[in-house]
């Protein structure tokens, strides 16, 4: 099989785009992240798909982490997080109680590690939801490999 054009493929399946964040002894950490799905609702619980080869990997072994997700406004978040660094910070932190979050997210959502299971290339994280808010306004769409718009009719 085409690596490349099953992920193409892939990209036809439009998704909001999120930022993990955690804290460890190193500091906080985030990335950008866009498969990402809601799981259960007794328990409440969420999945979120890392790369093994990925930092994030090693920073969400057992630990808590909250699932940012952006605003249309908030694609230089995205970027940076995404390995595309900005000179400035285009966010600012807020103190969860599980960790740090991005500050005017549409919404976010804590969680407590339950569970991970291989996924091939990637492991599913599935964490506990132990704290969520959610605002109104637009969301930032990701397809094809480009970020994009939601609209609703």
């Amino acid at each position: 099989m085409d690596a490349r054009g099953f992920r193409n493929c892939m990209g036809h399946f439009a998704t909001g785009v999120t930022v993990v964040t955690c804290e460890t002894d190193e500091g906080r950490h985030g990335f950008t992240v866009n498969s990402f799905t809601s799981v259960s609702l007794d328990p409440p619980l969420v999945l979120v798909s890392v790369d093994r080869n990925t930092k994030a990997y090693q920073k969400l072994q057992d630990n808590h982490f909250i699932v940012n997700v952006l605003t249309a406004e908030q694609k230089d978040t995205a970027l940076h997080f995404a390995g595309k660094p900005q000179e400035e910070y285009p966010f600012e932190w807020d103190k969860g109680d599980l960790g740090p979050r991005i500050k005017d997210s549409l919404a976010y959502i804590e969680c407590s590690p339950w569970a991970t299971y291989d996924g091939g290339d990637h492991v599913l994280f599935i964490g506990e939801v132990k704290n969520f808010e959610y605002n109104s306004g637009e969301p930032l769409g990701y397809y094809c490999g480009k970020f994009s718009q939601v609209i609703p009719e």
